[in-house]
């Protein structure tokens, strides 16, 4: 079990962290902190260097350029004590099918070399958090996608790190299963552990985060609470206002088209949505409904 490095202050600080692959800058030059009692949002559109970026703060990779620290811990100097203070949810975690829940939970908290009885208590603590007590007995092959979700935060966090780095928590969940996991995003706030919260949801990063950090073509372009993000780009949600940055305006513009004009349907729709690109083809849709 890991005590916690810090009751206030910067958790995590990043100084020109960069990532080359083959002369591509996946990550050029990112700099940020974020603080205990925090949730932090890095946010971006696929592409844009924000899984590298937690790959690197993690020592998954090791950078190009640049460091960050974890609890004091460099990245390059010292991985093992970055380790030992981080828990990290990402999209390609998966369980074991031949084990129970709770003995998914034992094995990864003997790999953290917690004592037995550290083990039951924070097996107790997570199932009464994000409420699996209906299933954890149960082998991991019959759970649904929530439930394996929820048993991957616990495994994540098995170990009471100070740092909780979430890779889209909530992807695939219904929206009990996703309240649940936001509501423990929420107690790891009140707990004052640092919260990093990665989604394409922008809902849930305008309403969890209290600063977010925006990344495109691996630079970071934004680094804000949300409403001064809105307020920078005379936006009213954080969905437009991230479109707003990533598009280089101040403010989201929208398509001029004539309302007279013939409702598009059936295959012509979808290559109307292949040609015009995702958001431009949303704004489409909505003009034609008005």
């Amino acid at each position: 079990m890991n005590s916690p490095c810090k009751t206030s202050g910067p958790l995590l600080e990043v100084e020109g962290l960069t990532k080359h692959f083959k002369g591509f800058k996946a990550v050029d030059g990112v700099s940020f902190h974020a603080n205990a009692g925090e949730i932090f949002g890095l946010l971006g559109p696929n592409g844009a260097g924000k899984t590298t970026t937690i790959r690197l703060i993690s020592t998954i990779l090791s950078p190009t350029d640049g460091t960050a620290r974890i609890c004091g811990n460099d990245i390059r100097r010292n991985p093992e004590g970055v380790r030992r203070h981080i828990g990290m949810l990402t999209t390609e975690m998966g369980v074991y099918d031949r084990l129970s829940g709770r003995e998914y939970l034992r094995y990864f908290g003997s790999l953290y070399s917690m004592p037995g009885d550290e083990i039951a208590r924070r097996v107790k603590e997570m199932s009464e958090l994000l409420e699996m007590g209906d299933f954890l007995e149960r082998r991991t092959n019959t759970y649904s996608t929530g439930m394996k979700q929820k048993l991957s935060i616990a495994r994540s966090v098995l170990h009471n790190p100070s740092i909780v780095i979430l890779d889209e928590p909530t992807s695939g969940l219904d929206v009990l299963a996703a309240q649940t996991v936001l509501n423990f995003m929420r107690h790891c706030k009140e707990q004052g552990k640092l919260v990093v919260l990665s989604t394409h949801h922008m809902p849930d990063a305008e309403r969890m985060c209290d600063r977010a950090a925006i990344m495109h073509r691996g630079k970071l372009i934004a680094l804000q609470t949300i409403p001064e993000l809105k307020r920078q780009t005379r936006t009213e949600n954080l969905e437009d206002a991230f479109l707003a940055l990533i598009r280089g305006d101040s403010q989201p513009q929208a398509i001029p088209i004539r309302k007279t004009r013939p409702f598009i349907s059936g295959p012509k729709l979808i290559a109307v949505g292949l040609a015009l690109g995702v958001v431009v083809f949303i704004q489409l849709l909505r003009m034609l409904q008005e």
